[in-house]
């Protein structure tokens, strides 16, 4: 963990130069979200989901059996819920990323949010360690709301369709095209 800006900084200084000014724009930006994404992600699964997880793995204790999780199983949970948490809350930068490429759009998101649904449970059963509903309901929930956060993101930050264009630029463009100034070869 402690050194993961030198990591960062030597990645970011080996991939710099080959970029243009306008991917540095872009880039910073969207690392420092998901970067923001991802330890939010951790830090609620962290806060909110670990302590119920914890207490349903050492809540198989009775008269005849106690559960006494060594430090490897307790990093271990901790570390699969970071992890698994992180990931899922970078949802709403993979979906603008995608609609800034073109292969989603809000039409796209608003048309299969039943599907979603039914991926986000299935993905929460996965990627909980702990069997129990409580956890995947706490790993479901998030998901959905992330997704339509990423609906309204890619609404606002994602690539705009030809048919977006404004009607005053449409005027002026045409203007310029035929202008007899220009010259034909």
């Amino acid at each position: 963990m402690l050194a993961t800006p030198v990591i960062f900084s030597q990645i970011w200084r080996f991939v710099a130069p080959g970029l243009f000014k306008h991917e540095k724009k872009v880039l910073i930006p969207f690392t420092l979200l998901s970067t923001f994404c991802f330890l939010s992600g951790a830090a609620f699964g962290y806060l909110v989901v670990f302590p119920p997880a914890f207490r349903f793995l050492v809540g198989y204790n009775n008269d005849f059996l106690t559960s006494l999780p060594s430090v490897t199983e307790y990093f271990s949970l901790a570390l699969h819920l970071l992890i698994a948490f992180g990931i899922i809350f970078e949802m709403p930068v993979l979906m603008v990323f995608l609609s800034r490429v073109g292969l989603v759009d809000v039409a796209f998101l608003n048309r299969n949010r039943k599907y979603s649904v039914l991926i986000n449970f299935i993905a929460a059963a996965i990627l909980t360690p702990t069997p129990d509903v409580v956890n995947q309901i706490l790993m479901a929930v998030p998901l959905m709301i992330l997704y339509e956060i990423s609906v309204a993101a890619v609404w606002i930050f994602g690539r705009k369709k030809p048919s977006a264009i404004s009607a005053e630029t449409l005027p002026a463009a045409a203007e310029r095209s035929e202008s007899p100034d220009t010259e034909k070869d």
